[in-house]
């Protein structure tokens, strides 16, 4: 599929992001939410900071404590052999109860008059504050209704994976809504527009049991409550989104019907872009999917970073026949991309 990739990219750095304590540096940003303000572009970053540590012999890991209402700092032994230091992104002792993750994530915002130059704000958006935000909030996803926008994110705690929601109008002031998807839910994207009465949501919940992490639709008459849950898109296991697959960017209403850019990893955790076409009147029903992905990781800053291969995508803007798509790059970056939407058509096998 032809897509092409801005020159200017990585358009966003963590080294030109501001930390929000001295002790601490920003790691990586990434998996951005994505909407258009005040004549802005505007993305909510997924900015991950660690403590700043210069000592070989310990690897330091930061929380949210209910205790003292603030973020503090774990320490362990580097050379413990009870504990599990191979992922970069997990500390896990041979228990498994004391998982901790090696970053903790806010949200923060950044504007561009032409979407690619981006003045990212020097304070956080929003900062992990309970205990379900305990190892921080990711990936946001934004969604606009009725002049009111829907931000649902994903939060990391000792408790699980939840997904929560806030609201906002200016991108100053949040209100929480508290926990939307319980334990271990993520991936999620509200439609702009009801349906049946309804409001609409993709899902990925995961399995415990059968290991399988794959695309579910829920509805609600409130944004907050969610049911009548049913599994949309299981993973292919003979294709290149044989491992898991997940929701990406809020879907968006075309003629064809709503077009949803989804992502998926294979065996060896390589994160593509996929896209799938639901019906226009009843979402609950795949009508096209793309058998091949829509773009995979070939640039060097898609390939090698924090984590990589992975391209990860939460938000896209659509312009005519453009799909403009902001993702993370190795888990390192944000970048931008375009890709035609008749490109997409023509390469969806219809059902």
């Amino acid at each position: 599929m032809k897509v092409f990739r801005s020159p200017q990219n990585p358009l966003i750095l963590p080294d030109e992001i501001k930390p929000s304590r001295e002790d601490f540096e920003v790691h990586y940003t990434m998996n951005c939410g994505v909407t258009e303000f005040e004549g802005d572009v505007l993305l909510l970053l997924r900015v991950a900071e660690t403590p700043i540590n210069r000592n070989p012999n310990i690897v330091m890991a930061p929380y949210f404590s209910e205790a003292t209402g603030k973020v503090e700092v774990k320490t362990f032994d580097a050379h413990d052999p009870t504990i599990d230091f191979s992922d970069p992104r997990v500390i896990e002792p041979a228990d498994k109860r004391d998982r901790i993750l090696t970053t903790i994530s806010h949200l923060r915002v950044a504007r561009s008059k032409d979407g690619i130059n981006f003045v990212v704000e020097e304070t956080p958006a929003m900062y992990p504050a309970n205990k379900y935000e305990e190892f921080g909030i990711e990936d946001p996803r934004i969604t606009l209704i009725d002049g009111v926008y829907y931000i649902n994110y994903s939060c990391c705690a000792s408790v699980g994976v939840t997904t929560c929601l806030a609201t906002t109008t200016d991108f100053k002031n949040f209100e929480r809504k508290g926990v939307i998807f319980t334990p271990d839910n993520k991936d999620v994207a509200i439609f702009p527009e009801k349906r049946n009465g309804k409001y609409l949501a993709l899902c990925r919940p995961a399995s415990a049991e059968y290991k399988k992490r794959e695309i579910w639709i829920s509805e609600s008459s409130n944004l907050v409550e969610w049911g009548n849950h049913k599994q949309l898109v299981s993973v292919n296991e003979t294709d290149w989104d044989n491992g898991r697959i997940g929701c990406s960017a809020v879907p968006f209403l075309t003629e064809k019907g709503w077009v949803e850019i989804y992502h998926a990893a294979d065996a060896n955790d390589r994160y593509c872009l996929g896209a799938l076409l639901l019906d226009k009147d009843d979402p609950t029903k795949v009508i096209g999917k793309s058998f091949k992905p829509v773009m995979e990781p070939l640039a060097s800053y898609e390939k090698w970073g924090f984590y990589g291969p992975v391209i990860f995508l939460c938000g896209c803007l659509v312009e005519g026949d453009t799909v403009k798509l902001y993702y993370g790059a190795a888990d390192t970056s944000v970048c931008y991309a375009e890709v035609s939407l008749e490109e997409i058509y023509s390469e969806l096998t219809y059902y």
